[in-house]
């Protein structure tokens, strides 16, 4: 049985989205419980030289929108970084997902060896597609998901690994 580049990309982003998105709705709901200013989770870190919650969750938004478009070699749309607030967050989660969903299994099956070419600190780094779907963006996209997940644990928001994990399928 072989795998496509469209399985390896598409439906796991999908998931790892859905399963940030109930995490903020836990988020959401445990600052509201709780009469906490829904701010602090927005701004909180693990450490002073981390990203914010909301920078997490914005990367992690534009790692799976970049990495479909140049799969798919479409453009990447634009998203403003100015959510402030759960529902805004969530309202780009949303946002994302449409666009992934938007791309197709055909525009992306067969992007094992595009070059994709993505500039860094000033410097291009340069991939074929299935080392850049498996060794740059899967782990950024895990990284940014774990990082928010972690801050809102780290906060007290009650969630665990089956709420990271989703349901298993």
């Amino acid at each position: 049985m072989s795998v496509s580049m469209y399985q390896l990309s598409i439906p796991v982003f999908t998931r790892v989205l859905n399963n940030l998105s109930a995490i903020l709705a836990k988020g959401a709901a445990h600052a509201e419980a709780k009469k906490i200013d829904q701010s602090v989770f927005i701004n909180a870190r693990l450490a002073p030289d981390m990203f914010a919650l909301a920078r997490q969750v914005q990367i992690a938004s534009d790692t799976v929108k970049g990495a479909a478009a140049r799969l798919a070699g479409v453009e990447i749309p634009s998203f403003e970084d100015n959510e402030t607030t759960f529902a805004e967050l969530q309202a780009r989660i949303a946002k994302t997902i449409d666009f992934i969903k938007s791309v197709s299994e055909t525009e992306i099956n067969g992007s094992q060896d595009r070059t994709v070419t993505l500039k860094v600190r000033g410097n291009d780094i340069h991939f074929q597609g299935l080392q850049y779907l498996i060794g740059f963006v899967l782990p950024n996209l895990y990284f940014h998901a774990t990082a928010a997940y972690a801050i809102l644990r780290h906060n007290g928001v009650e969630i665990g690994k089956m709420d990271y994990l989703g349901g298993i399928q």
